[in-house]
């Protein structure tokens, strides 16, 4: 199962096992409450009825010793007859005897009720539980149901793509060679349509090392990596495509811990786009502050870089796919990314390792 299949997975079995398991919490919080209340009515009428007893001057060995009575002055107060309570653990009654000059207080230890009482907190515990697990494991069935129409349908997406990705390295491969050979007939060096059918090369090219990247699944295999020298490597690619532009590099000791081969490509999209974009005479600068690797030019800037990596953005003539791409892997790799435009012209990545 894939990441993305995960977090579906996990988000479906979430939905289903925190709704029951609201609805079990709620059930045995209301039952415990009126378990309770039915436990006391209960030993208030044990009460009464050895109020009950006492008065009518019954057999004294038909109530245990814990049951006690006593006569209290009533002082001129009004006892409710309603009342009951605990005191010094426990249960007291007062009952109206008559004449209204004395009460009658019967009293019996709280010890058994309190018991009782967590005898009934471990079986709703228990019930609980199990029923917990019982729906936890149908909450991972309906999930996996829930999930395997999605997984057959990405894992049909991904047999296509690859497909289409390898049978794209052929003709990709097969231009570029060509176009290598025509550079070399006389005449044809610096030719515009050369220089157009170059570009293209290059554009499809990038094209499908974007979508491979995506598709392997080490792109999320992450190790500590020399950032510095990554930024090198590409810089050196770029430079004879961009004769026209200055290439400055301030960066010394950059390491962080990222998928090398998917960094690359993110900074290679970036970086191409600053090329590409830029003005004749321009630069491309590369630079480290603290945890964060900058790339700045003096390109045309951006009018809304707040919407630049979404797919369907295509501002300065950009397809919004290689940009889309470095979001997506800068996402992989828990990498910040922020983008701000100069008010002069030119634009500035920045990009925050975590």
């Amino acid at each position: 199962m894939k990441r993305h299949e995960k977090r579906a997975f996990w988000k479906f079995f979430l939905i289903y096992f925190l709704s029951v398991a609201v609805l079990v919490v709620a059930a045995g919080f209301f039952y415990f409450k009126q378990s309770k209340a039915h436990m006391l009515k209960n030993e208030e009428f044990s009460l009464l009825e050895f109020a009950r007893h006492v008065k009518m001057g019954g057999p004294p060995d038909e109530f245990t010793d814990e049951y006690s009575y006593r006569l209290v002055p009533a002082e001129g107060r009004h006892i409710d007859i309603s009342n009951f309570g605990i005191e010094n653990d426990r249960f007291v009654k007062l009952i109206p005897l008559h004449g209204g000059m004395q009460y009658l207080e019967v009293s019996k230890p709280t010890r058994d009720y309190e018991n009782r009482l967590e005898g009934l907190k471990r079986r709703i515990w228990t019930v609980q539980w199990l029923l917990l697990l019982l729906f936890g494991l149908l909450s991972y069935r309906l999930a996996k149901n829930a999930i395997k129409p999605l997984e057959e349908s990405i894992e049909l997406l991904d047999s296509f793509t690859k497909d289409l990705i390898h049978d794209l390295n052929t003709p990709v491969t097969s231009i570029k060679l060509n176009l290598t050979l025509v550079e070399q007939m006389p005449g044809m060096k610096g030719a515009r349509v050369l220089q157009r059918l170059q570009k293209s090369a290059r554009t499809i090219s990038e094209l499908h090392e974007n979508l491979t990247i995506l598709l392997e699944e080490r792109t999320f295999q992450m190790e500590r990596t020399d950032l510095c020298r990554l930024v090198g490597e590409i810089v050196e690619v770029h430079r004879p495509l961009y004769p026209q532009l200055s290439f400055m590099v301030e960066c010394k000791g950059f390491f962080a811990t990222v998928n090398p081969k998917a960094f690359t490509q993110m900074l290679q999209n970036i970086i191409s786009n600053a090329c590409r974009y830029n003005r004749p005479g321009g630069y491309v600068k590369i630079y480290s502050r603290g945890r964060s690797l900058m790339v700045e030019d003096s390109g045309i800037g951006i009018e809304e870089p707040e919407k630049i990596f979404d797919r369907n953005h295509s501002g300065s003539g950009s397809s919004g796919l290689g940009l889309d791409i470095v979001k997506r892997l800068a996402m992989a790799m828990q990498i910040e990314i922020d983008v701000k435009r100069h008010e002069n012209g030119g634009t500035l990545f920045i990009l925050t390792m975590r």
